[in-house]
């Protein structure tokens, strides 16, 4: 692969593993991942469903309102998948990764609190395009996000500092999700007039936070290397990530191993988003008991994330995630037919045990296949990153579609087990090993 000196020169020096840079990024995962559980998987999808009517009219078509929610968030990140090149290009070439990290937190976190704006059909365009340009805002913060790991930790640290980010995310939270199930337990006592104006404040409180706690990372983590911005950058993005993927493609085991997750990330980010909005729509749950199934369920994916990090010690990644993959086949076979809340806790329990494993464990795994000593890390994992979005899109709008079709959010359960089983068929094929360097070229 070409390398431009002045496109890739050293950002300053630092040193790897330093534990106190490491804190600071797995502080970022504090900040954002409160939007990621309170926001997108325990209030906001039953607050939107509640509010929206059951069919709404767009074009002509009468969509169900569960519909609606999957494609938005297909929207949202079919958005950040197209700019996520030309915005890893820019990091690359201008060695600002802090700075687009900052202008996408500030983004998610203003449009977050832009929800509080939401409070009935007549307004559901302010709830849709907040909940969106959040939605881009979280996950093109992430683009920058994973493309620290290779820089701040050393490889044999990869699977640890991926886990420790993780848990960071849970931990901080779980914390504000316990804060929010207060605030919505207790309205009356904290002087709200009613359960749904301290939902709208619940949204207030996640933006503060977000934006609050990601100040730690942006003062720890390495500053930005001063370059100077090349003509004709806007495309260099996609230029990258097409020598990233020529690169990847020279690798059968790579290109083998990044199929195997498009096909279960599709399923795993339908399930996460859209876990909440099956227990509300499906099995008439209360608010309240939907918060406290979401604190279930991350206070749990806190032991899983930690032991997927010791069983890949143990037996390598790929025994992991075999693992891992035959629960999320059964957590759908078994979510077709459930009946009673016990059943939905003990589902969300089994979603837990895998969630944060299965995503530390992908991204610390794609980072082994990276070529050996490669200045480039963000176009490489721009386009792990392109496949998260582009895996997400699809996952939510087969979810969608299903819904749409058969008139329920069971079937479309059911449909996601096929993405798992495959995946499980692919996956038996890769072999877990960094790809050889690659050879330079004029």
């Amino acid at each position: 692969m070409s390398v431009e000196s002045s496109a890739t020169a050293p950002s300053p020096a630092f040193e790897k593993n330093d534990r106190r840079i490491i804190n600071g990024w797995a502080f970022f995962d504090w900040a954002n991942s409160a939007y990621a559980l309170v926001i997108t998987v325990a209030i906001f999808p039953p607050y939107f469903l509640g509010i929206a009517p059951d069919r709404v009219q767009i074009g002509g078509f009468a969509i169900r309102d569960e519909t609606l929610i999957a494609w938005g968030i297909s929207l949202a990140y079919l958005i950040i998948a197209a700019m996520s090149p030309i915005l890893s290009g820019i990091a690359d070439y201008s060695g600002k990764k802090k700075r687009f990290m900052r202008f996408f937190t500030i983004l998610g976190s203003l449009a977050c609190i832009s929800l509080f704006f939401f409070r009935s059909p007549e307004s559901l365009w302010i709830g849709l395009t907040g909940f969106i340009l959040a939605t881009v805002g979280f996950a093109g913060g992430i683009v920058f996000y994973n493309a620290y790991l290779p820089d701040i930790a050393t490889e044999d640290r990869y699977d640890a500092v991926s886990a420790k980010g993780f848990i960071y995310g849970f931990i901080g939270s779980v914390i504000l999700l316990i804060v929010n199930l207060f605030m919505v337990m207790q309205y009356e006592m904290l002087g709200f007039p009613d359960e749904a104006s301290a939902v709208r404040w619940a949204f207030v409180s996640v933006g503060l936070w977000w934006l609050g706690f990601a100040q730690i990372s942006f003062r720890r983590l390495p500053p930005d290397a001063p370059r100077p911005m090349p003509l004709g950058l806007l495309h260099k993005g996609y230029d990258e990530v097409a020598k990233a993927f020529r690169a990847v493609r020279k690798s059968s085991n790579t290109s083998l191993f990044l199929l195997t997750f498009f096909c279960y990330n599709a399923g795993v980010q339908a399930i996460l988003f859209l876990a909440s909005s099956f227990a509300d729509k499906e099995m008439k749950m209360e608010k309240s008991k939907l918060i406290i199934l979401v604190l279930v369920l991350q206070l749990v994916a806190i032991l899983g994330a930690f032991l997927s990090s010791k069983l890949s010690e143990k037996r390598g990644n790929k025994t992991s995630l075999f693992v891992m993959l035959i629960i999320w086949t059964l957590i759908c076979l078994l979510g077709y037919n459930v009946q009673t809340e016990s059943e939905v806790f003990l589902l969300g329990g089994a979603i837990g045990l895998v969630m944060g494993g299965i995503q530390a464990l992908s991204r610390s795994t794609y980072a082994k296949f990276l070529p050996e000593n490669t200045p480039e890390t963000t176009s490489f994992f721009s386009f792990y990153d392109v496949m998260d979005k582009v895996s997400t899109v699809f996952g939510t709008l087969v979810f969608g579609l299903v819904a749409q079709l058969f008139g329920g959010m069971r079937s479309s359960v059911l449909a996601l087990s096929v993405l798992f089983l495959l995946s499980l068929a692919i996956l038996a094929a890769v072999r877990v090993r960094r790809m050889p360097a690659p050879e330079p070229t004029s």
